[in-house]
């Protein structure tokens, strides 16, 4: 397997937010039942040849994951090839120093195959979960990626700020197995955020969930020409999008469109933006669109254009949608592990 920090060669990976899925009756399931069946979406990307597996953090009764370093743990010990990481990790809510050792102890369970995907959060729930003001949002942030920098080092750290006590020379355990654990940050669409990432040395993950994939290729040249001009190598570029693969074009439309609206319309009601219609959607979902639906042929050529597109090497389809039965969930990653991914790494290599 391609390691997927590598800037050689293409990493196809899974993205989910641990929706809750509906069960055989059409009801949702339990917490706990979603989470055990996410589970067993680990073990099966694995089995089927996915490359990395990823858990976005959320603390919401549709969205449950809470403790997604928990759950990859769980799927570590079940599996042998596949890497897994957040998707992403709210940094600025949490404790960097707890966020790196809960990650270095993963990177044990598996033997060396965790990452980190830092974000600020798309969702902002867990900020006043965990007593942090939304006016600090950009200190916390920034102060905190910083620290988590110095963590990496694995060394004694000293470190001070506003946002958590100082440390002053002291160590933090355990150290990970591989020396360093791999970590993203994951960016939406700001400039200063690609010139943050390429400042740590860190690989950039574009998080598009909407609109031409291609507007975010000003973001790809500003990280490499960032990465030179801060002095470091060259780091993977990799693209967080959310899709759907099924057996036709048609099912995986008629599949994925009409819960994806629905979530997006229930985020709108929340944050007061216009909720897209199925024509918007369907927008999208055609050539150069954020969202890579349909069948495996048409979802690999896809992704091979957004790579090409992008200039990147990494691409990781967010599946799943609140209410989608566990068995199209199944079924969806079955078809990315053995039919989409041979298919992108075959189109990248022409």
């Amino acid at each position: 397997m391609t390691n997927p920090t590598s800037t050689d060669g293409v990493t196809l990976g899974l993205d989910t937010f641990g929706d809750v899925t509906n069960g055989a009756d059409g009801k949702p399931l339990t917490h706990g039942q979603a989470i055990r069946r996410l589970v067993e979406e680990g073990v099966l990307a694995d089995q089927v040849g996915v490359d990395h597996f990823g858990i976005g953090e959320h603390h919401t009764e549709a969205m449950p994951l809470s403790a997604a370093d928990v759950v990859l743990a769980a799927i570590a010990a079940r599996t042998s090839d596949i890497h897994l990481s957040s998707a992403v990790t709210v940094i600025s809510s949490d404790d960097p120093v707890r966020v790196y050792q809960r990650y270095a102890t993963l990177d044990a369970v598996s033997a060396g195959r965790a990452e980190v995907i830092l974000g600020r959060g798309s969702s902002t729930e867990s900020f006043p979960l965990f007593g942090y003001d939304l006016n600090d949002y950009e200190e916390l942030f920034e102060e905190k990626v910083a620290l988590f920098a110095e963590l990496l080092e694995e060394k004694p750290v000293t470190w001070s700020g506003t946002t958590r006590a100082a440390l002053d020379g002291i160590s933090v355990y355990p150290h990970s197995e591989t020396g360093s654990i791999p970590t993203w940050i994951g960016v939406g669409g700001s400039p200063q955020s690609v010139i943050r990432t390429a400042q740590y040395g860190f690989s950039l993950m574009l998080a598009i969930i909407g609109g031409d994939i291609a507007r975010f290729a000003p973001f790809s040249q500003l990280y490499r020409r960032a990465l030179a001009e801060f002095g470091h190598p060259a780091r993977p570029i990799g693209v967080h999008a959310p899709g759907h693969v099924a057996a036709t074009d048609e099912q995986a439309v008629e599949e994925f469109v009409p819960a994806f609206q629905e979530l997006i319309r229930s985020v709108a009601r929340e944050r007061g933006f216009r909720t897209p219609t199925r024509e918007s959607l369907m927008r999208d979902v055609g050539p150069g669109g954020a969202l890579h639906v349909g069948s495996p042929e048409t979802v690999a050529r896809k992704i091979a254009d957004t790579l090409k597109t992008l200039d990147a090497t990494r691409f990781n389809l967010k599946y799943g949608i609140t209410g989608m039965p566990h068995d199209t969930l199944m079924t969806n990653i079955e078809l990315y592990g053995t039919k989409v991914a041979p298919l992108v790494r075959e189109l990248m290599a022409d």
